[in-house]
């Protein structure tokens, strides 16, 4: 018998494509064939994508700006053409947009093709690829119970299954929060993203400096921070006496989460769910120039639940981050409790409820 193939759109970010990529691990555990739809700037995140291959199609984000609209419409249309010839070759089962434009072509050539599609949203809040097709998937499936933006004709195929995320990180839901006896070490985790995180650099080692010697002197600070910044953010913290380690990526992920007791992060999709799913209390900094201010909206997955304080960043100064940290850190028991609540917040087998969805729509 012939195995069932699916095409995953996805592109743009990270944060399209690592969902993405549980969700077609799943699907290929369950026996179907697996190709990723993206263009060259989403492959640069596909690396180890789970697919038996990668297709590169023509894509460009719609602009307002007149000279550049007409080429990119040009592209757009051919990116679209492109996807119909590989579909009549490849002839797909089944299509999975996870949003960001660079899905647009595959999306619309299963809807000219006739094959079915589902959508997914990691955001609170539709993005436009995702708006544009919602009336043409058979299931709108999303991470948060929240969904703005979307029509209110697609409301009944709406489904909210969480965001698929990967294994180090579900590995870390099996252990316990770390234990943080009175007077003991507290790791403090500093996550900033590629996006502002400039700004977590120059504030957070301020902040933490000026905590109380007796709490300082207890801290193992992690801290991401963008390359030209590493330098100026080690001396600052080994001028506060702070044990810190700081650098512009980490690979063992699955390992910094689950030692952490406390995280500060940006409320992209994916940090939230995967400190849903690690249960790990947190501030969070929504970053103020995403589309549609969607980060706040994220920060309401944790927020909702007494999990996460929240500081716009007109607040996240160093003062009202030392009291808030002074705060938070001080009260080991209450840190154990907002992790529970976040751990509660979970939907840790998004992948596989998503991937039940996808065969039930299936040709």
């Amino acid at each position: 018998m012939t195995k069932k193939l699916v095409i995953i759109a996805a592109g743009g970010t990270g944060g399209h494509l690592f969902p993405a990529a549980a969700f077609a691990e799943e699907m290929r555990q369950r026996g179907w064939r697996v190709v990723l739809m993206t263009d060259a700037r989403g492959r640069r995140y596909a690396e180890h994508f789970p697919a038996e291959r990668i297709e590169d199609v023509a894509a460009a984000s719609p602009t307002a700006n007149p000279l550049k609209a007409i080429p990119a419409l040009l592209k757009i249309w051919r990116g679209v053409g492109e996807a119909k010839r590989r579909f009549d070759e490849l002839k797909p089962s089944l299509v999975a947009g996870f949003g960001g434009y660079p899905s647009f072509p595959a999306l619309m050539a299963a809807r000219a093709r006739k094959v079915p599609i589902i959508i997914h949203e990691q955001n609170s809040v539709l993005g436009r690829v995702n708006r544009t097709l919602a009336n043409s998937a058979a299931i709108v499936a999303c991470a948060f119970e929240r969904l703005d933006r979307l029509p209110a004709s697609a409301e009944a195929r709406k489904r909210v299954v969480g965001n698929p995320v990967r294994l180090p990180i579900l590995a870390v839901r099996e252990r316990p929060y770390p234990e943080a006896p009175a007077g003991g070490r507290l790791n403090l985790l500093i996550i900033g993203g590629s996006q502002g995180a400039r700004v977590f650099g120059e504030v957070i080692p301020k902040a933490v400096a000026a905590l109380p010697q007796a709490l300082r002197d207890r801290l193992d600070v992690v801290q991401q921070v963008r390359e030209e910044q590493v330098d100026e953010v080690k001396k600052a913290y080994a001028a506060a006496n702070i044990a810190a380690e700081v650098a512009p990526f980490f690979s063992n992920m699955g390992e910094r989460l689950g030692a952490a007791h406390f995280v500060i992060a940006r409320a992209g999709a994916s940090t939230v769910t995967e400190l849903q799913v690690a249960g790990r209390p947190a501030v969070l900094v929504p970053f103020a120039a995403a589309a549609d201010d969607h980060q706040t909206a994220n920060a309401e997955g944790l927020s909702g639940v007494g999990a996460a304080d929240v500081l716009s960043e007109p607040e996240f100064t160093p003062a009202t981050l030392t009291a808030l940290l002074e705060r938070r850190l001080s009260d080991t028991h209450q840190l154990a409790v907002r992790a529970a609540a976040a751990r509660a917040a979970a939907k840790p087998q998004a992948a596989k409820t998503l991937a039940d969805l996808a065969e039930s729509a299936a040709l």
